[in-house]
């Protein structure tokens, strides 16, 4: 029973997710939004304190539940890894193997170190959630959006952004290598949210037990384990790498295993089976915990509060082409730092932007992370889909009054590629179609009120939307183009 509970509700958790990725329309955010921002690292990022301590309980209290329910990418490899079984006499492939420590306490150190010196490519490629929300994005939308013409969206999404479409396909395709062959590799050996959780699990309180005097070491249990965490010749398992699956339940034919309450005296052991953990060991292993913890959220917390960035204005000079001193972040973002130090990359904003505006960066140090640009489209004034769906507050939550007054960049002239002055016929796109009226015509010599009309920015009035740089007819250098602010101000 406990196994096709967890089994109906990481289903309903899965499709949830997935839904999110694909919705192309905004209705199923607005219904499952919430399972976004329950996620481990977006809740702890967004400092969503009593989701992280939530999760934590859960986690005391029944294990690693959170990895095989509602971690997508832990049922995702549930999933290959199922797929994998049902080939002929597949179904208990797996083995018991010793922890490797070094590679898991390992990874959790580079991402700890990642996160207190600002790496966010480093944090957003093994964040989990993140993964798997690139996955989705980059590689089973476009097939569910456009299947009729698969080649062409797949060649789209690459030339939008090929190394982010690289890394979603090796991250899948490593993932889907791993999950089929040995199960849930990836979440107990590289997975910082896994080795994080697999602290608490330790000291569950309701945990699979093995009867040492039912036991007949028929290897079942042990070989049907994709955490390979059962240790049927000592007749122990890791409660750390246990993902609380409750397969192991199901698969003993013997009646040996049973979920216990921790705390509940076995009258019978078998002398010596099972070697209990020091008190030493134990504090030992909190400690370590405890201290890793705090430098996590402490850093967390830290980069939430550091926002006030000193305002760096572009100089204005001749251009040809929109390379940006600032890159441009959305309405919500409020600054470009505490964008950088909460955005996970896990492409969800991309995925619902309905203008095609945001794509993910190429620079190093924010690969991955979406960044504003206007070739196929413009942040309309009445759109705030990005900060709606955003879990892990890098996109604040923003009314279409406040993203009306919000300056995210000014637009910036280039006299020498405007049409007027280069061809010397009218033009006025870029006027024309902005939604705050900042650009405004006026004659490109102050004597001859009949020459042809040049556009003049108020930076005032201007809000970054790229409206002007989208709609700009000249070609193949733009004369008019955004450029970004550090710190968003209200007009």
């Amino acid at each position: 029973m406990p196994r096709k509970i967890r089994l109906i509700v990481a289903t309903l958790f899965f499709i949830a997710v997935t839904a999110l990725f694909l919705d192309f329309t905004g209705t199923v955010h607005s219904w499952l939004g919430w399972t976004a921002k329950i996620q481990f690292l977006p809740a702890l990022l967004a400092l969503n304190i009593g989701i992280v301590v939530l999760l934590i309980l859960i986690t005391l209290l029944v294990g690693r539940v959170y990895c095989s329910v509602i971690c997508p990418l832990g049922v995702f490899q549930d999933i290959v890894s199922w797929i994998s079984g049902r080939r002929k006499n597949k179904k208990y492939r797996f083995s018991y193997s010793p922890e490797v420590k070094w590679l898991r306490y390992g990874m959790l150190g580079l991402f700890i170190i990642a996160m207190i010196f600002g790496i966010n490519s480093f944090v957003a490629l093994l964040a989990p959630y993140s993964s798997y929300g690139r996955i989705v994005s980059n590689l089973f939308a476009p097939i569910y959006r456009w299947g009729h013409n698969l080649f062409a969206n797949f060649s789209e999404r690459a030339d939008r952004s090929l190394p982010t479409f690289i890394i979603a396909a090796v991250t899948c395709i490593a993932l889907v290598t791993l999950a089929w062959r040995n199960g849930r590799t990836y979440c107990n050996t590289i997975c910082p949210v896994g080795t994080i959780l697999g602290f608490f699990s330790r000291f569950s309180l309701f945990r699979p037990v093995i009867d040492v005097e039912k036991c007949t070491n028929c290897s079942l249990c042990s070989r049907g384990c994709k955490a390979a965490c059962i240790d049927y010749k000592n007749h122990k398992i890791d409660y750390s790498r246990c993902v609380a699956c409750m397969d192991c339940l199901e698969i003993c034919k013997h009646d040996a295993l049973h979920l216990q309450f921790r705390l509940k005296k076995r009258n019978q052991r078998k002398a010596g089976s099972m070697q209990q953990t020091s008190a030493e060991q134990i504090n030992i292993t909190r400690r370590s915990f405890l201290s890793a913890t705090a430098v996590l959220v402490t850093t967390s917390a830290l980069k939430a509060e550091n926002r006030k960035v000193k305002e760096r204005l572009a100089i204005i000079g001749d251009k040809k082409i929109p390379v940006r001193a600032t890159p441009i972040v959305p309405p919500g973002a409020w600054s470009a730092r505490n964008f950088a130090s909460h955005c996970t990359a896990c492409q969800l904003c991309v995925s619902v932007c309905p203008n095609n505006v945001l794509r993910p960066s190429t620079e190093l140090t924010k690969l991955m992370q979406p960044e504003m640009y206007y070739e196929r489209g413009y942040c309309h004034p009445e759109c705030t889909r990005c900060s709606d769906v955003c879990p892990t507050g890098a996109i604040r939550p923003i009314t279409i009054e406040e993203k009306s007054s919000t300056r995210i960049g000014h637009a910036v002239w280039i006299r020498k590629n405007c049409i007027p002055l280069t061809d010397g016929v009218e033009c006025g796109e870029c006027a024309r179609h902005c939604p705050s009226g900042a650009i405004m015509m006026v004659p490109s010599d102050n004597n001859d009120v009949n020459s042809v009309r040049i556009p003049v920015v108020n930076a005032e009035l201007c809000t970054g939307c790229g409206a002007c740089e989208n709609f700009c007819p000249a070609r193949p250098f733009r004369a008019i183009y955004v450029e970004g602010h550090e710190r968003h101000s209200i007009m």
